[in-house]
């Protein structure tokens, strides 16, 4: 086959990079194509990838911008497709649907949000995809029915013990992975979706840091552009090593949806705090079902600071959220596995779903 991965965000490097290794290694043939978004391009090239940046220049963060960006990357995708005949089309992107649509090619899309949480994405995407891939605990809206739903969080294409064991060989590149340390991420939220969207502004990381500096070193990293008083506190890493630095420590906070459910998985305590708290199907799981971690609204401010406080104070912290994770991980599958197979054997993969969701039981 020729498949196709248009990847728009260092996470769906993430979540399809066990997938295309098994792909290759299947014989396929595998097109890249990515837009330029954060620490993508660096991903790609620390993992000998080969990929077609199709909006190099990158965009404007204002609506107009958007939709320019987004106008190119459908130009450019169209004409990527017409001179390689690509077999199917996956990956988070608006550009597949309609690329996919006008040619006929098949678009797997994967997305793990919730439809009310990015309403554009979903009416523009999920109508002219042949397939959606969610997560159980998605609300796929009124294309619910075309959605094909997992036992399984995109982080755990990655994160799951058959795919990563935490190193502390390469966190020992940095620091000592036995002095207790804590990790702040601070996202850029400027997304269309990101609308309207607050996160840990400074005063409340210079509190973050005052509570958790007598515990253990801080260490932030950092989408956005940093305070000059909190440079410090950068750490700056191979985009490669940031689950090994994140599985020794001793506690996340952050504005970021994606690492905060990284952290979950890997069993570390993750405290969430931005106005997307209650609103995300997986996130409200392993915050409410599985205990892993805690979402707080940006009203609630000194509900972060007691939670801070109280995590830091736990006994047996650790063993606890492994146990914890333990339980999560017992209740899920591998969504690598899935993806891989799903892919590959489309469009027979989807009536399979359909007519025996159990059937992905066999990709523990």
């Amino acid at each position: 086959m020729k498949i196709l991965v248009y990847l728009g965000h260092p996470a769906h490097f993430h979540i399809y990079r066990n997938s295309i290794i098994s792909w290759v290694e299947g014989g396929h043939q595998i097109f890249i194509l990515i837009k330029k978004k954060d620490v993508l391009e660096d991903l790609l090239i620390a993992s000998n990838m080969s990929f077609f940046n199709i909006l190099e220049e990158g965009r404007v963060d204002s609506t107009w911008g958007i939709f320019v960006g987004m106008l190119k990357r459908a130009i450019r995708l169209f004409k990527f497709c017409i001179r390689h005949k690509p077999d199917i089309l996956t990956g988070t992107s608006v550009e597949n649907s309609f690329v996919g649509k006008v040619l006929g090619i098949p678009v797997v899309n994967v997305n793990e949000d919730d439809a009310d949480v990015v309403p554009l994405y979903a009416k523009l995407s999920y109508p002219l995809a042949s397939s959606i891939l969610n997560p159980c605990v998605c609300n796929s809206g009124r294309w619910d029915k075309k959605a094909i739903k997992y036992h399984s969080y995109h982080e755990l294409a990655y994160l799951h013990p058959n795919h990563f064991t935490p190193d502390k060989t390469i966190v020992e590149r940095y620091f000592s992975p036995d002095k207790p340390y804590f990790l702040i991420r601070l996202a850029k939220l400027t997304a269309y979706h990101d609308s309207g969207i607050k996160g840990i502004e400074a005063e409340i990381t210079q509190n973050i840091i005052n509570r958790l500096k007598p515990y253990g070193t801080v260490y932030i990293s950092s989408e956005r552009e940093l305070e000059p008083e909190f440079e410090k506190y950068r750490i700056v890493l191979n985009p490669l090593d940031i689950h090994h630095v994140m599985a020794f420590a001793q506690l996340y906070i952050g504005d970021s949806q994606t690492m905060a459910a990284e952290a979950g998985v890997l069993g570390v305590p993750f405290i969430r705090y931005n106005d997307f708290v209650g609103r995300i199907g997986y996130l409200n799981e392993l915050e409410n079902e599985f205990e892993l971690g805690y979402g707080i609204k940006t009203n609630e401010v000194e509900r972060l600071y007691s939670t801070i406080e109280k995590l830091v104070a736990l006994p047996n912290r650790s063993q606890i959220f492994q146990e914890r994770r333990k339980t999560m991980l017992s209740k899920k599958i591998d969504f690598a596995k899935v993806l891989t197979w799903f892919i590959e054997d489309y469009p027979n993969s989807a009536r399979t779903m359909k007519l025996n969701p159990e059937y992905q039981n066999n990709f523990k």
